[in-house]
């Protein structure tokens, strides 16, 4: 009787994992509601371009800093997705079931390299570190500069940037 209870608690335990579906779909949700999002941003972008012939002087400059500003916005919405649908497959593959139509495919050993908890985090913060250097060239870009010590404190962003970006690339054998 206590072995049949045994089997029956660790049937249910195992198959609890399944509730990770729940987060693999809304995930899956975000990634397509921010992939929409930012290819309604380009949309908005590329109509917006028509009048940029016609502007001259500090006009033509704001128009064309706003418009590297949009751009990355766009670049920032589609990583968002990009990290939100990797999520999806990693939680996925991690707890529910590996991903058949995927087998055999040299693209899927490139997007499913994530075999442990630690590979899901790892993947996910380097995509994040993107977005946050993507955020820090957006405000570079629109930061009004009064003195030299602004431009020290940019050049410092940029360093502190780059070595974030150094260390998260790892050892290459």
């Amino acid at each position: 009787m206590l072995s049949r209870l045994e089997k029956l608690f660790e049937y249910v335990l195992w198959n609890s994992r399944l509730i990770v579906l729940v987060a693999v779909v809304a995930s899956l949700v975000v990634a397509m509601v921010m992939f929409f999002i930012a290819t309604l941003d380009v949309w908005t972008l590329v109509t917006h371009l028509g009048g940029y012939a016609s502007l001259l002087g500090e006009a033509r400059l704001a128009f064309r800093t706003e418009t590297i500003a949009s751009v990355v916005e766009v670049v920032d919405g589609y990583l968002i997705a990009t990290i939100m649908l990797i999520f999806s497959l990693g939680l996925y593959e991690l707890f529910v079931s590996r991903i058949d139509a995927a087998e055999g495919s040299e693209f899927a050993q490139r997007v499913l390299l994530i075999r442990s908890l630690d590979d899901l985090k790892d993947r996910l913060a380097k995509l994040v570190l993107l977005i946050l250097v993507v955020k820090f060239f957006e405000h570079a870009l629109v930061l009004k500069y009064h003195g030299p010590i602004d431009l020290l404190y940019l050049a410092g962003g940029v360093l502190l940037v780059s070595l974030a970006l150094y260390f998260t690339q790892g050892k290459k054998a």
